[in-house]
């Protein structure tokens, strides 16, 4: 997924990858810092991923933190992870959504000036993650969606609330979890 922020005239790019294996993940963004510039890059345990929207709108918020110079952290790329986990400590966000040796399902998260760029970056990327590229990661499957309640504490009361209508459960819980991700700003 790659959409142009005409406010903020960024472009984001979020991808997926599946039977990633990373030992070092220290030394593999060491890598990735050496050999991406000019573009922010974050990378995500796709387990607890409610579907592209989940990063795209942490992005919006972290955009918008910058813009009202209300973020906690002085990189885009960590200020979108908070959202993403809707945390304000770097080391719990990083916990709970970070990448760790044990991280098969990877989504990873692009910003950048120009759509160029941004799949540019991408495709450096692509080439370094040793998995296969698989946006289907990204998606709110069945298994995620205990882990993802419980990420953001919430409960099947208010899911039920939220619901619309039956057959309709995951894309309440995606907007719920955009509404967690989207509080984070009004506790600063």
């Amino acid at each position: 997924m790659i959409k142009k922020v005409e406010d903020f005239e960024k472009y984001i790019v979020v991808a997926g990858f599946k039977n990633v294996k990373i030992e070092d993940v220290d030394d593999f963004f060491r890598i990735v810092r050496k050999r991406v510039e000019g573009a922010y890059v974050q990378f995500f345990d796709a387990r607890l991923i409610a579907g592209w929207e989940h990063l795209y709108f942490a992005t919006l918020n972290a955009l918008n933190a910058f813009k009202n110079k209300q973020n906690i952290s002085n990189s885009l790329a960590v200020e979108a992870l908070l959202f993403a986990s809707a945390q304000r400590q770097i080391k719990k966000a990083v916990e709970l959504l970070g990448i760790k040796p044990e991280s098969s399902q990877v989504a990873v998260l692009i910003i950048a000036e120009t759509q160029q760029k941004a799949t540019a970056t991408l495709d450096i990327i692509s080439k370094m993650i040793p998995g296969e590229r698989d946006d289907s990661v990204l998606e709110l499957a069945n298994e995620k969606l205990e882990g993802v309640k419980r990420l953001f504490n919430i409960s099947d009361l208010e899911l039920k609330a939220k619901l619309k209508r039956e057959g309709l459960e995951k894309e309440a819980l995606i907007d719920l979890v955009i509404e967690h991700a989207a509080l984070l700003a009004t506790q600063r």
